[in-house]
């Protein structure tokens, strides 16, 4: 592999306390495109993770299909249902509604339980390209939608934040697995300054690079290997890019505060029982750790 010249990164991001005279309105409102019949698990969690990384509002867009579902998941995050026809499909429009709620938010975070149908895959596209001075979080199905990843979005005035898995990694830049597992921070670094993105690469000692720094993140254990747990991870960056830290910062400190959330969770309940709807009730606690420091 080419050598890469970067800057390694060691210290979190700031984090600090509230102001005092601070409202809902200062913390970011956070919209959520996710969840599908069947995975609406994946909205539920990365709304709540969301809201306990403290976004002061939080608006979760999902198929009308599962609205009722994803409405009962949490009594303090708003739900908007996006459009279906009778057989499930999503209906003409409904990415111009979605774009339409992402313009009235700070920041949006879409993948997340979305499914791998041509018409989830077509509403992915259309929102990130609808949306190119939001923030945007795109996890699990939103990274499908887009791979193989290509530069049509290196002009963005804001970098996209994409959380691929090595699996996920694979697809978007047609590297193969063994070569990710060999090289995994070298490609890292090579694609986020390719393509003027964020990249977290998640894993043991998850990466994260914007192409000029790296950061490889210490916190997590094993336990945190379950099924949602990105979809937490999604949340979690989400409220941060919308409490005013930059795009590299959030996915930073989201990866730290997410393993550590992990880590504290699996003291409590050990590392086999742990499952993703555990991690965003440590949330509290790890936030917590982080203002006692400043």
């Amino acid at each position: 592999m080419a050598a890469v010249n970067v800057t390694p990164i060691d210290e979190l991001p700031h984090w600090g306390q509230r102001a005092t005279d601070g409202h809902k309105g200062s913390y970011g409102t956070v919209l959520i495109v996710a969840g599908s019949r069947g995975m609406a698990g994946a909205a539920i969690l990365c709304g709540r993770a969301a809201l306990r990384a403290g976004a002061g509002l939080v608006r979760v867009a999902c198929p009308q299909s599962v609205q009722s579902v994803v409405a009962a998941g949490h009594p303090c995050y708003m739900t908007l249902g996006i459009r279906q026809h009778a057989d499930g499909a999503l209906s003409e429009g409904a990415a111009a509604d979605v774009i339409e709620w992402g313009r009235a938010a700070t920041v949006v975070a879409i993948g997340p339980g979305l499914g791998h149908t041509p018409d989830a895959a077509c509403l992915i596209r259309e929102v990130v390209q609808g949306l190119p001075r939001t923030p945007i979080v795109i996890d699990a199905d939103g990274l499908n939608a887009l791979a193989p990843f290509t530069d049509e979005f290196k002009t963005r005035p804001i970098p996209l934040i994409l959380t691929p898995h090595p699996g996920e990694f694979a697809r978007l830049s047609g590297a193969s697995m063994s070569q990710i597992h060999a090289h995994r921070e070298t490609l890292a670094v090579e694609f986020a300054a390719r393509f003027g993105v964020v990249l977290l690469l998640k894993g043991s000692g998850t990466v994260v690079t914007d192409g000029r720094r790296v950061y490889q993140n210490s916190t997590g254990n094993p336990g945190m290997a379950t099924g949602g747990s990105g979809d937490v991870l999604t949340g979690v960056i989400a409220a941060l890019l919308g409490q005013h830290l930059s795009p590299f910062e959030a996915a930073i400190l989201g990866a730290w505060v997410h393993g550590r959330a992990g880590d504290l969770a699996a003291t409590e309940l050990g590392q086999t029982g742990l499952t993703s709807a555990d991690l965003p009730d440590s949330l509290p606690a790890v936030f917590r750790e982080l203002e006692a420091r400043w």
